[in-house]
């Protein structure tokens, strides 16, 4: 096979965006789970911004001088999140994943990231292999979570629109919690007008960029992650992302007639610390 690898640009967006589609799509219906993305139109607008943010690199690989894959990593903040990683159904299992994979990997490397980290779908037994032997270890079981806006409020706890007064704030917390923060990934999301933050006792106690399936959360306790998806007008994409392990929260979500949709496993290689409070990942990390 002659397969190129090259930096992904603008104009690769649609073109990488349908394949997005295709390839997600062609994986879960094999599990018989829904498809991550409802159509090309929404994975094309998002490889679009990927594509031209400044800060998110992309790569593209061709056989025969066709788009056959690509793969991306966020560089925003301290940790790198890799993918969404791709490959054309109709060129499946030639290796052209490796070798995406392993060009990222070699990116994150050379910019000298203290880690990097994934969440895979898993119920894809092969990408969990993949990822297995290229370094990455399982660290937390995720479960997908959907369902219709809550409209509740937890007593005590107040959520209002973020300023870039709170960033310092929501970056201490990020720190406290994992050990590092996301301020890159903040501050972009400050721009959309979707973060949010949680008081309780007069004072900042967690934040979301979004309860979305590219957005994550940060709270002292349980009772802030509460209030955040309690105060969602709605859950954006495939829905959220919830430790499973997290049985107090989940077993909540589940009484206020949130249902899973699949399990999936965030993975890292390099720092990771325990978090020591509580949380909802990205797809990225």
């Amino acid at each position: 096979m002659n397969i190129q690898l090259r930096q992904g640009t603008i104009e690769d967006a649609k073109t990488c965006g349908t394949l997005c589609y295709a390839a997600f799509k062609a994986i879960a219906d094999q599990h018989n789970f829904p498809p991550d993305f409802p159509s090309p139109d929404i994975t094309t607008a998002l490889l679009s911004e990927f594509l031209a943010h400044p800060n998110i690199y992309g790569v593209v690989a061709e056989l025969d001088r066709q788009v056959v894959g690509s793969n991306f990593v966020d560089e925003r903040s301290t940790i790198a999140g890799i993918g969404p990683i791709t490959v054309d159904p109709v060129v499946q299992n030639r290796g052209i994943g490796r070798e995406l994979m392993h060009h990222i990997l070699e990116r994150v490397a050379k910019q000298r990231f203290p880690g990097y980290r994934l969440v895979q779908a898993n119920y894809h037994n092969r990408s969990l292999s993949l990822y297995t032997k290229l370094g990455f270890i399982a660290r937390e079981p995720l479960s997908t979570m959907q369902g219709p806006p809550l409209s509740v409020q937890i007593p005590g706890y107040t959520v209002r629109p973020a300023t870039a007064d709170d960033l310092n704030v929501c970056n201490q917390l990020c720190l406290r919690v994992h050990g590092h923060d996301r301020s890159g990934e903040i501050l972009d999301e400050l721009k959309q007008g979707t973060v949010t933050v949680v008081e309780h006792g007069n004072r900042i106690t967690g934040y979301t960029t979004a309860i979305a399936f590219f957005g994550h959360a940060v709270g002292e306790t349980n009772e802030d992650l509460k209030a955040l998806i309690a105060a969602a007008p709605e859950f954006p994409g495939p829905g959220f992302l919830l430790p499973t392990r997290n049985g107090e929260l989940l077993r909540w979500c589940l009484q206020y007639g949130l249902r899973v949709v699949q399990p999936m496993m965030l993975m890292s290689v390099g720092l990771y610390n325990k978090p020591s409070g509580a949380f909802l990942p990205s797809i990225l990390y």
